[in-house]
């Protein structure tokens, strides 16, 4: 069986690599990356590097030949050509090479979710679908590294504003998706869709674990949709930047990101990190 990650350079690709190969050979698994050099500095050796962006659809099939299973790591939006285009390129590209199963990573509850950081999840979705490959979804909640900022502040005593109300997110540790990812690949009958999540919590939870953590006094206010993007202007978005974390809360307040769901203990095989140990491993890097 060989075995591809696509954006394997990246923060998730360099978890799950490592994972991957404590039950695969090295040679049986490519890492496709924008960037060579930074590959072999940051990822294992013996493993085979495959130069390839997701613009280039030629570059992409010539990676892919030979693959049996891709983990498609999808990329980040807001760049020159959509994220829909380049997951485009990667779905055809896949299906052109010959490849057999694609395991994506996708977005919370993506058949029902309406915001705008879903709708490319969605339509990748459908192009998987549409390509004929097995296939499996893997529909990641959110990473509590992406809250890191509202992490320092508490253990810097700092106050901080959100605009989720009382909307809940399942957080969980990037790792812990990144090795799910890795054991589903490894699977011979994994399932369609994968729902992975932590146990949803509030911002106000949140903050409260933040005190158990760092026993520093602060605040997590909540405010309105224009109070915080004045906060994040204040502090040096410009509007267009700001505008697209409004919408992060509202997607978080509207509760796109509260997942009812076992299927990430139950892959990984054991209980996730608690949220207070979640906490302490991100500031202790």
């Amino acid at each position: 069986m060989k075995y591809a990650i696509s954006a394997a350079t990246g923060n998730f690709g360099q978890i799950v690599i490592p994972e991957l190969l404590k039950n695969v050979d090295a040679s049986d698994v490519t890492a496709i990356v924008r960037n060579v050099d930074k590959a072999k500095k940051v990822l294992p050796t013996g493993i085979n590097i495959e130069k390839a962006d997701y613009t280039d659809k030629d570059a992409l099939i010539k990676a892919l030949k030979g693959i049996d299973k891709l983990l498609f790591i999808s990329s980040v939006p807001g760049g020159k050509v959509s994220r829909e285009t380049q997951h485009k390129n990667v779905v055809d590209a896949a299906k052109e090479a010959g490849v057999s199963y694609i395991a994506y990573t996708s977005f919370a509850k993506a058949d029902d979710a309406k915001s705008a950081l879903s709708s490319d999840h969605k339509a990748t979705e459908k192009m998987i679908k549409d390509s004929g490959l097995k296939y499996s979804f893997l529909r990641n909640a959110w990473y509590l590294e992406n809250e890191a900022s509202y992490l320092k502040a508490g253990a810097n005593g700092q106050d901080a504003v959100y605009a989720a109300g009382e909307g809940k997110i399942g957080f969980a540790l990037e790792r812990e998706y990144a090795v799910a990812a890795t054991k589903v690949m490894e699977l011979d009958d994994a399932k369609n869709v994968y729902e992975f999540a932590g146990k949803p919590v509030t911002y106000a939870e949140l903050g409260q674990a933040v005190k158990e953590v760092t026993r520093k006094d602060f605040e997590f206010k909540s405010v309105s949709d224009d109070e915080y993007r004045q906060s994040l202007i204040k502090s040096g978005f410009d509007e267009g930047l700001a505008d697209v974390f409004v919408g992060m809360q509202d997607m978080m307040r509207d509760n796109e990101l509260n997942v009812d769901s076992s299927d990430l203990p139950d892959v990984l095989g054991h209980k996730l990190t608690s949220l207070t140990d979640a906490i302490k491993e991100i500031l202790n890097r």
